[in-house]
């Protein structure tokens, strides 16, 4: 995903050196901003906190999201909060300060003020490429182009190359993984396996491109170069994305659209005469492609397509004040199908607030656990079990899973890991990119099948689908971290340091 967060240093896990702020298209470090949400220096904090009362903060949370959302069944964003005031009681009670322990809620909110600029401008985006026609047009071509039987590969494979290409996944999902969507939607395939196939293909490229953050914040972490870091990812990520397009061909060919007799042909109809689908649609669409192409950072050029978007409804025809309804709080067709309408009333502003609340919700609990050492303390008893070389990658990619559980970011689900165990890596005569590649293959991948983590929270609001039901459908993002542990304990591609220029590169890998 190209989305230009500041990262700072992790206070309890870096020498007490100034923190940074991580830029992948200058790689600059800059000195953060002072003021309240400014770090507290780490000679300032109290003795590491205990294991067993690290824990109490993830065991409330746990419980309480379990109740709550599977007994319940509500939201998680009381539960968070309940979680980030025990995390902070814990904090206070073993001598941590209100002030640092708000410089960490601050500090973690701040790191997510990037995705929710993406998140708001993307809601804004589907408003106005509906109210526009874009996506309609986009929802009545796929009908046209597709069938039921090779949907889900198909899917899979063109969000796989957009990805690739723009190196975002939350822009992927947003545009074509949205007038996918809406495809799905028409043919009656279950919404939870096309967001699957969405999901599994935006997350292949945002893995390997070159222009993705994450795929850039690895290496970094880990003391390796970029390009070495993407090669050696292809023995985890290429066979499954193999296995995920086997398993979405095998599952198409037995799908039959469930639509009514001539339904589709009937939503094409509908759509054709409301909007017209032609050229001119695919030009908006374009020029974002444009801008992706000369790696343009996300928020400007999905900014860029959602105004031109509003532009391009009003040439159209569409009053003003309704295409700004449309960026603000959704598109309100009104074709006279009730199908139809119901396949495209969405978008807006407004669509995203529950999911940037339940952002701010997961980050202040994220930030009191790193703040305070917690995770640090956490993550650490992982490292202390983890003897051969198959444990450690298996401890680095389950870490990196449970940092994006409990901090809610997969940049914390890089960065924690991968400053803790780049030492261990070296000790042990193991290549960086094996580190490299572990924390993408347990950090990036899994990021989208948390709830409450800032990835899950806006593909499930993007999508239109609840994240515990895409989840078993996103086969790419579950066979990842399996393969990548598999591969530590039989030694395939484990790369060992044969130089000592290579030592040199991980003694300081940030």
């Amino acid at each position: 995903m190209i989305k230009l967060f500041k990262l700072s240093k992790l206070s309890k896990l870096s020498a007490p050196s100034p923190s940074v702020a991580f830029d992948i298209t200058s790689k600059v470090v800059r000195p953060p901003a002072t003021g309240q949400g400014a770090s507290v220096a780490p000679h300032d904090d109290p003795p590491a906190i205990p294991f067993v009362w690290a824990l109490v903060p993830v065991v409330a949370l746990i419980s309480l999201l379990a109740g709550t959302i599977i007994v319940l069944e509500g939201s998680g964003h009381i539960p968070l909060m309940l979680g980030a005031c025990v995390a902070g009681l814990v904090a206070w009670a073993h001598g941590y300060r209100w002030e640092q322990i708000q410089a960490g809620i601050l500090s973690a909110i701040g790191l997510a003020m990037g995705a929710v600029l993406i998140l708001l401008t993307i809601g804004v985006l589907m408003g106005t490429w509906l109210a526009a026609g874009i996506v309609p047009a986009l929802i009545a071509w796929g009908l046209e182009l597709m069938s039921p039987s090779w949907f889900l590969p198909a899917t899979c494979a063109v969000c796989s190359v957009v990805s690739l290409v723009s190196g975002s996944s939350w822009s992927t999902a947003g545009t074509v993984g949205l007038a996918l969507i809406g495809v799905g939607n028409a043919m009656g395939i279950n919404p939870a396996m096309s967001a699957g196939a969405v999901i599994s293909g935006a997350y292949f490229g945002d893995k390997l491109s070159p222009m993705s953050d994450t795929t850039n914040l690895a290496p970094a972490m880990a003391g390796t170069d970029l390009f070495t870091h993407i090669r050696h990812m292809l023995w985890t990520t290429g066979p499954a994305w193999t296995l995920a397009m086997i398993a979405y061909a095998v599952i198409g060919a037995g799908l039959k659209s469930t639509a009514e007799p001539g339904s589709i042909e009937a939503i094409t109809d509908v759509i054709r005469t409301n909007f017209h689908p032609g050229l001119i649609h695919l030009v908006v669409p374009g020029i974002v492609a444009i801008m992706v192409g000369f790696r343009l950072p996300a928020l400007p050029t999905l900014v860029t397509g959602a105004l031109l978007g509003g532009v391009l409804a009003g040439v159209q025809g569409a009053p003003i004040q309704d295409v700004l309804t449309a960026a603000m709080t959704g598109f309100a067709p009104a074709t006279g199908s009730a199908q139809v309408d119901e396949l495209l009333a969405r978008g807006g502003m407004t669509s995203m607030a529950s999911t940037v609340l339940l952002i701010l919700c997961a980050m202040s609990f994220g930030g009191i656990m790193e703040r305070s050492g917690q995770l640090e303390t956490l993550a650490s008893k992982t490292l202390a079990v983890a003897n051969s070389t198959g444990s450690l990658i298996a401890a680095t990619v389950l870490t990196s899973i449970g940092v994006n559980v409990l901090a809610a970011d997969q940049y914390l689900a890089v960065v924690v890991p991968g400053r803790m165990y780049a030492s261990e890596y070296a000790a042990r005569g193991l290549h960086p990119k094996n580190l490299s590649r572990a924390l993408e293959d347990g950090g990036t991948i899994t990021s989208p099948l948390i709830p409450w983590n800032t990835c899950g929270a806006f593909m499930s609001s993007t999508l239109g689908v609840a994240t515990l039901a895409y989840l078993p459908w996103c086969f790419l993002n579950l066979l990842n971290p399996l393969i990548g542990i598999l591969l530590g304990f039989t030694g395939w591609s484990i790369a060992k340091l044969d130089a000592p220029e290579d030592l040199a590169k991980v003694q300081d890998p940030a």
